[in-house]
């Protein structure tokens, strides 16, 4: 299909504000637990702190689902890149806890926001190519958290303060072309007479029920997604540190070949998808990621743990922006006008979302618990759980499948 000039700019303005989300997150994660330390927060402290920002972003999501139903998602999402873009600075000068509560606070709401609205976005895109383009947006967030860790590296010796320049990048992509809410260059209207496509019809009018059961099947296999990636970017450094006795200086090297092989498997995605389908990329992504664990679990040393963890990143990156894509193929009612029908898209997955932090806690939480008297034992229980995604494969549907019926 012929793409439009317009419909290319939003695309690049899509992958610019996933950019900055993965730019400004690694960034901010990377330096919390210094700029925590810095006004006395230690380690008890600094995860009670994390934990609130994590559920303030589940409440985000929520607040971006509701804003939704009459906000069109480019205006939502200007809207939380200003909010993660405030919420930064306040964290970095923060002369005490309570204004660092404040801005983390904000950030974290903010941050839900922009999971949220950044997938809307993403979503109606691809629904305009009509073929699958999800993956390449999220390999863009992960380019975008590879330049931060690179960024933190050479700015170590420089002074905390400058970490607050990173809010810059959200504040100037708040104003790109983002893709509106409107029936330009999107799926024809439908034809059916039991549904008039009249230019007037909100996202007020009744709508066929969202059908929950398969979304939240994809959902489940999202959750075994973060689980398996919170697992290797939270517990990664920690494991080569105390059971592979890997050198200090060398313990990034859980999470950096992690973040560049799925980056790799993430920009090729898209290709992927459309040659084999989701569900077969999917279910091989799957038997992958649990021979990739296994390397890591049964690994003699250290740089044979280190291949383990790039070879997991090959295996199931691609199935976060392949649950989004399966949301929004399945919520979408093809009788309905398509502003309605973006509409209600825009809220599902603002309420899928939240799919991203049950995972992303289970895994921070459970690998922990299951390995405190060896990690090995924490990497064999999402070794076992993500093989759960090879059943839920066939709840992936492509967009071309949707756009077509």
């Amino acid at each position: 299909m012929t793409v439009s000039p317009a419909l290319g700019r939003s695309r690049r303005a899509g992958a610019a504000a996933f950019f900055a989300q993965g730019f400004t997150f690694i960034s901010l994660t990377t330096r919390l637990p210094q700029l925590m330390g810095r006004v006395g927060v230690h380690a008890l402290g600094q995860s009670g702190l994390l934990l609130m920002m994590v559920l303030l972003a589940g409440g985000g999501s929520v607040v971006a689902e509701k804003l939704a139903t009459s906000w069109p998602s480019a205006r939502v999402l200007r809207v939380a890149l200003i909010a993660i873009g405030v919420g930064v600075p306040v964290i970095v000068i923060a002369p005490g806890l309570g204004v660092l509560i404040v801005g983390m606070a904000i950030y974290g709401i903010g941050l839900g926001m922009v999971d949220a609205s950044t997938n809307m976005q993403a979503v109606a895109i691809e629904a305009r190519y009509a073929r699958p383009i999800l993956p390449s947006f999220h390999g863009v967030w992960t380019v975008g958290g590879i330049v931060a860790s690179a960024l933190t590296l050479v700015m170590a010796s420089l002074p905390w303060s400058t970490t607050a320049l990173v809010a810059v990048v959200p504040g100037v992509v708040a104003a790109a072309p983002f893709l509106p809410r409107s029936r330009a260059g999107g799926p024809a209207p439908s034809t059916s007479p039991e549904v008039p496509p009249e230019p007037e019809q909100t996202a007020a009018v009744q709508a066929p029920a969202v059908p929950w059961r398969p979304i939240v099947l994809v959902g489940i296999a999202m959750v075994l997604f973060y689980m398996v990636d919170t697992a290797a970017t939270t517990w990664g450094p920690t494991y080569l540190d105390q059971t592979m006795a890997a050198p200090s200086n060398l313990l990034a090297l859980a999470t950096l070949p992690y973040l560049v092989a799925s980056g790799v498997q993430r920009l090729a995605g898209d290709r992927l998808v459309g040659r084999f389908g989701p569900v077969i990329v999917v279910r091989v992504g799957a038997v992958v990621a649990c021979g990739a664990l296994a390397v890591v679990v049964f690994s003699p040393g250290w740089p044979v743990a280190v291949a383990g963890f790039a070879l997991l990143g090959l295996g199931v990156a691609v199935v976060a922006p392949l649950s989004y894509s399966a949301a929004a193929t399945i919520a979408g009612g093809q009788r309905l006008d398509p502003v309605v029908r973006q509409a209600r898209i825009d809220a599902v997955i603002g309420r899928f979302n939240q799919f991203n932090y049950v995972g992303a806690l289970l895994g921070a939480v459970m690998t922990g618990l299951v390995g405190a008297g060896n990690l090995r034992w924490g990497f064999a229980l999402p070794m076992a759980l993500v093989l759960g995604l090879i059943p839920l494969a066939r709840f992936f549907t492509g967009p071309r499948a949707e756009i077509s019926r």
